[in-house]
């Protein structure tokens, strides 16, 4: 039964992909910067495979470019730029997400994600809007490329703690993605408890959204 009703989903092109942050920031006097996080969410019953690729591969060092992201769990994929210069700076390079069922070749699903380099986190804020601005706009097709593998590396820390709030919420969502399915009928959890797979993307995009803010304060 619980097939059957996911099938329609898995159509290709098709399936939402969640990936947070969906825009990456690199700065050249800022050497922390120079290597990032994407999470990537698997908030299905079914396991996905992935792929990493890239408009400009060469300047890119990608930890686990390709892998696999069990049910209802998450990958980091560390992303590091290893051509900091001038030439680059203000260039819009692009990676796509693909992901695919682990039984087909098929992307099911893809995300792009939007890579930039700047001189200077230090920036006056209105040159700072007009490239954030500039950034939005860059709509143009690209042509992607699959990223060489390499060793996985560390994962970021958030610097400050989240507020209550945030924390709140997020123990909200992880809550409802840990209560069963509509349709589970083995539970001790009360029926009206169960959650719709649309109720379950909810909570992981919005738990993904607060992933995102925690990284960045």
């Amino acid at each position: 039964m619980q097939q059957q009703r996911r099938q329609p989903e898995l159509v290709e092109g098709n399936l939402p992909v969640f990936v947070f942050p969906t825009e990456l920031i690199f700065y050249a006097d800022d050497q922390s910067t120079h290597k990032q996080v994407l999470t990537l969410y698997n908030p299905y019953e079914f396991a996905l495979k992935f792929k990493v690729l890239c408009t400009t591969p060469n300047k890119y060092v990608v930890a686990d470019a390709a892998g696999t992201v069990k049910p209802q769990c998450c990958v980091d994929i560390v992303i590091r730029h290893r051509d900091v210069r001038a030439a680059h700076y203000g260039v819009i390079d692009k990676f796509r997400l693909q992901v695919s069922e682990q039984s087909q070749r098929k992307a099911l699903g893809r995300k792009e994600i939007i890579a930039t380099l700047l001189p200077s986190a230090k920036e006056p804020p209105q040159q700072k809007e007009e490239e954030e601005k500039r950034i939005k706009e860059h709509l143009a097709e690209s042509v992607f490329f699959e990223q060489t593998l390499c060793q996985p590396g560390k994962n970021r820390t958030a610097s400050s703690g989240p507020s209550l709030l945030t924390v709140f919420l997020g123990i909200v969502c992880i809550a409802a993605l840990m209560l069963p399915t509509l349709g589970e009928m083995e539970s001790l959890v009360p029926l009206y408890l169960h959650l719709s797979v649309n109720q379950k993307l909810v909570a992981a995009y919005v738990l993904g959204l607060i992933t995102m803010v925690i990284l960045r304060t």
